[in-house]
């Protein structure tokens, strides 16, 4: 059974060459500055749609990471089972990697649900953490393009129905820009839970409703954890953001004890904010907060 859902839309406008991925299908640049940056997908996409993000911000001196969420790139058997515990686990691996290779300044950002694992890990990571970018954070489905199906959610939450039903993405996919749209739809309109095609590259184009239960047990715990957040902390989310409204970026900002926090909006795009119009606004934003965190 699915149900047609309109989420966020996972695109890389330049996807990388095969040669920036590891063994474990991360994205990986060495940079010069002795900085690091973790850069992280959103649920159901792939490191690939950071890529024009993790490109800029090389260029720009940092070393750049961009980790695949655990169980993605695998079959929707193993990825509808998979657990939020496992994607934080995902990032986690990366940062002490970083870690034990020597990186002095690691900084962490991330798209969507991926922005809330950034959080995460400022929390247990403390100081350690020197600063955190939040794109287009989602807590609560609350945009404009939010479908009213999302309160009939908590029904599937709780019985084995939710590892059987899907939501598909759908128009306008999360991105302001027509032509990265239509190369979206021209891929994802023939598409079929039994026909998905290259998710290891292009993300999933079903959501099951399992992953929307994590995300609400993520969302669960975050909570409890904010307001012991330290690391300065900038919010990038557009005003016309079809899935998550500007609320999302003053709930966290709000909350979270940082000292230094920013909101950035955007004004000419959706959701998915690594890919659309304003992209490299995005990308300029993070390397000017970054870099003004590393001269501290």
């Amino acid at each position: 059974m699915s149900v047609h859902f309109s989420f966020n839309t996972h695109r890389s406008i330049n996807p990388p060459s095969e040669e920036s991925l590891d063994k474990a299908g991360n994205l990986f640049y060495q940079g010069t500055n002795g900085s690091t940056i973790i850069l992280i997908h959103g649920l159901t996409g792939s490191p690939r749609e950071t890529a024009y993000l993790a490109i800029y911000l090389n260029r720009k001196g940092f070393t750049v990471v961009c980790p695949r969420l655990a169980k993605h790139g695998q079959p929707m058997d193993i990825f509808r089972k998979a657990k939020w515990q496992e994607f934080y686990a995902s990032v986690r691996k990366v940062f002490l990697e970083r870690e034990a290779a020597g990186d002095q300044s690691i900084f962490v950002s991330g798209l969507s649900v991926g922005a809330l694992l950034a959080l995460l890990l400022a929390d247990e990571f403390k100081d350690r953490v020197k600063g955190v970018s939040c794109l287009s954070p989602i807590l609560f489905f609350d945009g404009w393009n939010a479908t009213k199906w999302r309160y009939l959610l908590p029904l599937g939450f709780y019985t084995p129905l939710k590892y059987y039903i899907f939501f598909k993405e759908e128009h306008p996919y999360g991105v302001k820009n027509e032509a990265v749209r239509e190369r979206i739809h021209a891929y994802y309109h023939q598409r079929t839970v039994n026909d998905m095609g290259d998710v290891t590259k292009n993300g999933y184009p079903f959501y099951p409703i399992a992953l929307l239960y994590q995300h609400y047990l993520l969302v669960k715990y975050l909570k409890t954890r904010i307001p012991f957040i330290q690391s300065p902390l900038q919010i990038i989310q557009a005003r016309e953001d079809d899935m998550s409204s500007v609320k999302n970026a003053y709930a966290i900002r709000d909350t979270i004890a940082s000292k230094i926090k920013e909101i950035v909006l955007l004004e000419d795009s959706y959701h998915v904010i690594v890919a659309d119009q304003e992209r490299e606004k995005v990308a300029a934003e993070l390397d000017r907060f970054f870099s003004s965190l590393s001269s501290h």
